[in-house]
């Protein structure tokens, strides 16, 4: 299939662009020339190729949940900018009207 003109200024058209008459003939032939990469694609034989969403084989890496104690309130507390009792003071985020 061969992209014409009338393609591209479709295209443009559809997007809300506007392109001169030599950009219009730049994008045909970039066109084609990408529909016939695609041509030399579709000729190989991929019968016995399995599908793939990654080239390589991807693994997450997750650590095992160990529980721990905590520091403790008046240690974590001591770098805080400001404190009520044994919480962190905040600026309030949301304001009423």
């Amino acid at each position: 299939m061969k992209v014409t003109i009338k393609d591209v200024e479709y295209i443009a058209k559809l997007a809300r662009l506007e392109y001169s008459d030599d950009e219009k003939e730049t994008f045909t032939g970039q066109f084609n020339t990408i529909l016939e990469y695609i041509d030399k694609l579709n000729e190989v034989n991929t019968d016995n190729i399995e599908p793939l969403s990654h080239v390589i084989e991807l693994s997450n890496v997750v650590r095992e949940d160990e529980v721990k104690p905590s520091l403790p309130v008046d240690e974590v507390l001591k770098n805080a900018p400001a404190k009520t009792g044994t919480f962190f003071k905040v600026p309030k985020v949301i304001g009423g009207t």
